[in-house]
């Protein structure tokens, strides 16, 4: 640097910085946000998809599906545990706030659906989005694909054909009967004359 007359205040400084931030890094940094603030004011279902479907590790799809009221009960009920709230509470919160904002903003999530949900993808709607099999706490990733995977050959004629189909566990049907994604389907593929 002294060979190519580099004034020794910028030598001093670099060998005080251990890490200076690249120009490009930062300019990169500001079109990710300038994507992201657009989708989020012009697209807003879009975003709200993509971030859930991306970004967010931790659901509560119950108290999510309930509304803007029971999501803001929720986050109070963290927030009051302070210190004590778990570190999977704690990112919840995260979650919980952008599921706020997105009921405010006149959306909502939608019922697990056994025909149209994808494994671990949110599914756009126009005035809301369809939960993946993913985000029902208890069906694992590999149960959700699975799922989708057996009914690509047609319908299911029960849960018992379901789950032999996608040869999902017991409990992975129960958690799937409780979201309401099983309605309607009888239990085996028995039919009872009497």
């Amino acid at each position: 640097m002294r060979k190519h007359d580099v004034p020794e205040w910028y030598i001093n400084s670099c060998l005080k910085i251990k890490y200076m931030f690249p120009k490009a890094h930062a300019a990169a940094y500001v079109l990710m946000a300038v994507r992201i603030a657009y989708f989020k004011v012009h697209h807003p279902i879009l975003f709200y998809a993509a971030y859930f479907s991306v970004r967010a590790s931790d659901f509560e799809i119950d108290t999510m599906q309930k509304g803007g009221a029971a999501i803001r009960a929720r986050i109070e009920e963290i927030n009051a545990k302070g210190f004590d709230a778990s570190p999977k509470e704690k990112n919840l919160v995260t979650v919980l706030e952008l599921a706020l904002e997105m009921c405010e903003r006149g959306f909502e999530f939608k019922d697990v659906d056994l025909y149209r949900s994808e494994a671990t993808a949110f599914l756009v709607e126009d005035d809301g989005l369809i939960p993946p099999f993913g985000a029902l706490e208890g069906v694992g990733a590999n149960a959700a694909k699975s799922i989708v995977e057996a009914r690509v050959d047609g319908e299911f004629l029960s849960k018992e054909d379901l789950q032999q189909r996608s040869k999902a566990t017991k409990t992975v049907i129960e958690h799937l009967d409780q979201s309401g994604a099983l309605e309607g389907l009888p239990d085996s593929n028995q039919l009872s004359l009497f």
